[in-house]
């Protein structure tokens, strides 16, 4: 029976704690390891986990390996989705795209650019909105960025509605959404409304990077 604790990636074995026969035992050290190898292969050498990062990092991993325990004790609702939120170039998207590789023994999400999902309803129409809005397992990447839609002449805020169809299959079915973005709270609520801003707190976890993290595109 493969350990699964451990991950396989080119050849060489990353351990990600120990496992005790029923359940695996993670050592956050061990993740932040493995997380810079994974950084490193997709997105480059350049790639490395900052320190400054490693309390969201801890935040984030114990929401993916569902340490409920800890996540009580940091406010996190294992039920919910994840809202990466901070500056430009801190690296949301990047470590979005990284932690589904941290638990391949779950089901894996798409991690989907918000303005791409505008220029598709710009083509396609309002299939667009039901296509996001269905039962696939999504990261919407950068809310808050994209422009509006328009569709012969009517204009739509196309990630908007989307979230009030994700709202409406969570409490049916539970299936979580996951989300970066820029915006504070209050030009969040500009952007998509007092309705959707509201439905965003029960579909969402808020972790949140310090301000101040420096842009590490530069």
């Amino acid at each position: 029976m493969p350990n699964p604790s451990s991950i396989l990636e080119d050849g060489i074995e990353y351990s990600l704690g120990r496992f005790d026969g029923k359940k695996i035992i993670y050592d956050f050290p061990k993740i932040l390891i493995y997380l810079e190898a994974k950084g490193k292969m997709l997105f480059g050498q350049h790639f490395k986990i900052y320190e400054e990062d490693k309390e969201v990092l801890f935040k984030l991993s114990n929401y993916f390996i569902k340490d409920h325990a800890n996540c009580e004790k940091l406010g996190i609702d294992a039920d919910k989705g994840i809202l990466l939120t901070g500056p430009v170039g801190c690296g949301k998207t990047s470590l979005m795209k990284l932690m589904r590789f941290m638990v391949p023994h779950q089901r894996s999400y798409v991690v989907m650019p918000c303005r791409n999902i505008v220029f598709a309803f710009n083509h396609l129409g309002y299939k667009t909105i039901e296509d996001y809005g269905d039962d696939s397992y999504f990261c919407f990447d950068d809310m808050g960025m994209e422009p509006v839609g328009r569709y012969y002449g009517r204009d739509c805020n196309v990630i908007g509605e989307i979230m009030v169809s994700r709202y409406e299959l969570f409490l049916e079915t539970n299936l979580k959404t996951h989300g970066t973005t820029n915006l504070s709270a209050k030009e969040f609520e500009n952007k998509y409304g007092t309705r959707v801003r509201s439905r965003m707190k029960v579909l969402f976890n808020l972790i949140a990077f310090d301000f101040k993290t420096k842009d590490k595109r530069k």
